[in-house]
């Protein structure tokens, strides 16, 4: 019963971090990086996830943080990424 409880939480928090790396990533490129002609480069959002990787990986120490949730991390970094210069291109 308890075992259930921590991974139905390990699972919300992979998803949490996801959701949040993907908004981060998404506003970050579409504000800050809008006037940057690298940021449109179709390796940005390769970067993104990978630093995302890299920033969460470290976190590993914690209970309910498992490689599955710095995967999720880093994929949530990289679309958010994808879906930014998406929509800096649209915008011109």
């Amino acid at each position: 019963m308890l075992g259930t409880i921590f991974n139905v939480l390990a699972v919300l928090i992979a998803i949490t971090g996801g959701v949040l790396a993907f908004g981060f990533a998404r506003g970050f490129i579409r504000r800050r990086l809008r006037f940057v002609n690298a940021a449109r480069s179709p390796a940005v959002p390769w970067v993104a996830g990978g630093l995302g990787l890299l920033l969460a990986a470290p976190f590993t120490f914690l209970p309910l943080v498992t490689g599955a949730t710095v995967a999720v991390v880093g994929l949530g970094a990289g679309l958010g990424a994808k879906s930014g210069v998406v929509a800096l291109r649209k915008e011109g």
